[in-house]
């Protein structure tokens, strides 16, 4: 189980990303359209004034019940043991486990 704290701070990412969603879009549109370089470097400035946890790079991906940050799988927002002790109890419908 992940500590409280640093499922907290993912939270507090993604509501940043989603604050400053469209103020980064149309910032790096309009360096991309910047026909100087010094525009380029105004337009660069106000990027970097906003936050840096407002980035989407700065999200990660975390189990849905256990917190834990790697081994995700995307479809069903769960870490692989708990898939994989879900799937054997029969948990989750669809999901077939493999045999040898």
């Amino acid at each position: 189980m992940a500590r409280k704290g640093l499922i907290q701070r993912e939270k507090k990412r993604e509501k940043l990303e989603q604050k400053y969603r469209l103020i980064r879009r149309s910032s790096k549109k309009e360096i991309s359209t910047a026909p100087s370089l010094s525009e380029k470097w105004k337009i660069h400035g106000k990027l970097q004034s906003s936050p840096r946890n407002s980035a989407p790079t700065r999200l990660h991906r975390r189990c849905f019940s256990t917190g834990r940050p790697r081994a995700n799988y995307r479809d069903f927002r769960l870490s692989g043991h708990i898939l994989r002790e879900m799937v054997h109890a029969c948990l989750l419908p669809g999901a077939t486990r493999s045999s040898w």
